[in-house]
């Protein structure tokens, strides 16, 4: 059940499409009318039968229907359901209502322009799949126009972000002790303590090609050029990120993003200048590790900015990289003739900050320690370091970064663990993550009891016969 749980949180992460409906405050018209219910969430429906109702939480409601539509979803993504049962199945519907609900009672807000764009980029993505064909897409969701299936998106995705976010907030402040983990890890008889699997500590160099300062001028120069013809000519800012900009996820969200103040997205130094605009306003360029931009700000709501912009990347020579490549080669033979220990090599020469001064070691985004188990390494670093003996240099390899530059880079693996049991001392954050999850699960059954009690619940049909693992019929 846990597998299935996670996995089924996860599609709905990615956007899986599921029917629901919310109960509004007048009567429903349906194929039986409901009749209007109290403004209490634990008050009770008057009794009103509804065909293809499977249940009803708080302000929503479940049909069959929308069961039937999460087993087509999951086959069509290729999930094996044979041992997945409608009961599950709804009872996980039922969760996600009952999280969406209490988001509201506690009004946590989802803006429309977050779910718009969340919309947008899934939009993209199914369309991807299908070679843009949207005849197709519309066929596989049984819609009859991009408009009813961007309705039904539009609705999916807000109550999954309310949920995503209810769910947030219930463990947000969890937190765990040194002693709370030494107690969970205690309680853990010792045939059944975990294994962990081989684990290596990697090193590496990173040599950048440089862009030339008249290439950085040229850029500047031509966004100057954009803003000026924007606010001085009235050319259309948009048409200028059309024709011109180079950031690869702008046309996904309609080409603008929107930023709030209070939840941190995109670098620093991108933030501080669409903050700093009023309405209609182009900002100075301006560089990011990703290249040079301007900014055009188009609506200002409260905490929220609608903004747009314009990046460019510099070019860089073709002798600026032949010169890195040398550069990084050089330095590996010196590394292999002894001449110099790696983690020296790293702290004198290496362009990537973040590992630089510890001597090269990469942190594990996950564990946020110098380790990776070998079997949960992203798999183009494993790539890169799978034949490598401990202590061994690799190769000069290039590789693109995700602001789409080009570097160059050596490794090493600087240790490694063999697989073993599971040990307090060595292995104590990857316990304290374990301890850590057990309380998070702990506090969401806690919550989950407490409002189903709370909650108006009703479960309709032969769905009574399902065994659930929480107290949906409140027996």
């Amino acid at each position: 059940m846990k597998f299935i749980i996670s996995l089924l949180s996860l599609l709905m992460f990615v956007g899986i499409i599921q029917a629901q409906e919310i109960i509004e405050d007048k009567p429903i018209e349906a194929e039986k009318e409901i009749e209007e219910k109290a403004n209490d969430s634990t008050s009770a429906f008057k009794p009103v039968k509804v065909d293809g109702v499977a249940g009803v939480v708080g302000d929503y409601i479940v049909l069959n229907s929308d069961i039937d539509k999460e087993f087509l979803q999951l086959q069509a993504s290729g999930v094996d359901t044979k041992n997945i049962t409608r009961c599950q199945l709804f009872g996980k519907l039922l969760e996600n209502k009952l999280y969406a609900h209490h988001a509201i009672q506690d009004s946590i807000l989802v803006s429309d322009a977050e779910v718009r764009n969340n919309v947008e980029y899934q939009i993209q993505q199914f369309l991807a799949q299908v070679n843009g064909d949207m005849d197709r897409l519309l066929s596989i969701y049984n819609k009859e126009s991009e408009e009813s299936l961007r309705d039904e998106m539009f609705k999916t995705n807000k109550d999954m972000m309310l949920s995503q976010r209810m769910q947030a907030k219930v463990i947000e402040e969890i937190e765990i002790t040194p002693e709370e983990v030494r107690q969970f890890f205690n309680k853990i008889p010792k045939e059944d303590r975990p294994n962990f699997g081989t684990e290596l500590k990697v090193a590496q160099i990173v040599v950048e090609p440089k862009v030339s300062e008249e290439e950085k001028q040229r850029v500047i120069n031509q966004l100057k050029q954009f803003k000026a013809d924007v606010e001085e000519n009235g050319a259309s800012f948009r048409s200028k990120v059309i024709l011109y900009g180079q950031d690869p996820g702008i046309k996904q969200s309609g080409y603008k993003y929107t930023l709030n103040r209070k939840k941190p997205r995109m670098v620093k130094e991108f933030r501080e200048a669409a903050f700093s605009l009023q309405e209609g306003e182009v900002s100075e360029p301006f560089e990011t590790d990703f290249g040079f931009h301007i900014v055009y700000c188009e609506k200002i709501r409260g905490q929220e900015y609608d903004v747009s912009h314009v990046l460019l990347i510099p070019e860089v020579s073709s002798e600026a990289v032949i010169e890195a490549k040398e550069k990084l080669e050089k330095v590996r033979q010196q590394i292999v003739d002894g001449e110099i220990t790696f983690a020296e090599a790293a702290k004198e020469i290496s362009d990537d900050s973040v590992t630089r001064l510890d001597g090269g070691q990469l942190i594990n985004p996950e564990t946020q320690d110098y380790n990776f188990e070998l079997t949960r390494m992203d798999p183009e670093l494993y790539s890169q370091i799978q034949d490598l003996k401990d202590g061994e240099v690799s190769q000069v390899v290039g590789e693109t970064d995700r602001s789409n530059k080009l570097k160059f880079k050596i490794l090493t693996v600087s240790d490694r663990v063999e697989d073993h049991e599971a040990d307090y001392a060595r292995d104590f954050l990857k316990i304290k993550e374990l301890a850590l999850n057990e309380k998070k699960i702990k506090a969401i059954e806690d919550w989950q009891a407490e409002k189903i009690d709370d909650t108006y619940i009703k479960i309709t049909g032969n769905m009574r016969a399902c065994e659930f693992s929480s107290n949906w019929l409140k027996k």
